[in-house]
């Protein structure tokens, strides 16, 4: 039985879908059997950043309606061996609620060791479905003040829907961040944090893991390719994979 774990934030534009790609990616390459399932319903993108877009034929409200077995709505994806994808519907009135994703993924489990939920922005219908049957959660922020106030949200709501076992991943960090803060004389003025601890202690979520913003990793998924090996962004994928995955390496800033 595999793993599922949801990749949320509640504001939109911090990263989710290309943590959830090079995590993905990054597993696999451990040999495990990856499932992205897309959550987000009418705004799909997971499908173009995985190369797959050109051969879908049907995505998991088929599967949820009875239209295909769960088999032929997960489509290999070539770029990334290992990783298979079950996209989300077009329209976003086939958004798959939560008590079906409750039986769909334990479902999927059976044949994947890890199961990835891209969840849509905000902390609607759409986020509520993809937390429903997650084992674990990934908050992905940024430094700035409302996006952090967002994954302080998701925290506690992700806590009544059960997902008890969370962690947080600070995306698009650039290291002259707080030095620029510490040098604006209103910084406190406006709840900005002063350092990484600042940013836990806010968001109440342990950190797992710290990305820098690195074009070419956003650049590579967007045409559905994987990035450099030493592309900075995709090297610290690789460590909070292998610490999601239980091996204790260094978070690295």
């Amino acid at each position: 039985m595999g793993t599922a774990i949801v990749v949320t934030s509640g504001k939109g534009g911090v990263g989710k879908s290309t943590v959830s790609l090079g995590l993905a990616a990054r597993f696999a390459e451990t040999g495990e059997r990856v499932l992205l399932i897309d959550c987000d319903a009418g705004l799909r993108s997971l499908d173009r950043m995985t190369g797959t877009e050109e051969t879908l034929v049907f995505d998991s409200s088929d599967v949820v309606a009875g239209r295909c077995a769960p088999a032929e709505a997960i489509y290999p994806c070539a770029a990334m061996p290992g990783v298979s994808l079950l996209p989300a519907p077009q329209n976003g009135e086939d958004l798959v609620p939560a008590h079906v994703m409750r039986r769909l993924v334990p479902m999927l489990k059976r044949y994947f060791d890890r199961v990835i939920l891209d969840s849509p922005a905000g902390v609607g219908r759409g986020f509520r479905a993809a937390a429903a049957a997650a084992d674990g959660a990934l908050i992905v922020c940024s430094p700035d003040p409302v996006c952090i106030r967002d994954a302080s949200i998701v925290r506690r709501l992700l806590l009544e829907i059960g997902v008890e076992k969370q962690r947080l991943i600070i995306n698009r960090f650039q290291n002259t961040y707080f030095r620029r803060i510490a040098a604006a004389e209103d910084g406190a003025a406006h709840g900005v944090c002063r350092d990484l601890d600042d940013v836990i202690d806010q968001s109440g979520v342990r950190l797992i893991g710290v990305v820098p913003e690195d074009p070419k990793l956003a650049a590579a998924f967007a045409r559905g390719h994987l990035p450099p090996v030493d592309a900075p962004g995709f090297m610290a994928l690789s460590r909070i994979a292998a610490r999601v995955g239980g091996t204790p390496v260094p978070i690295g800033i």
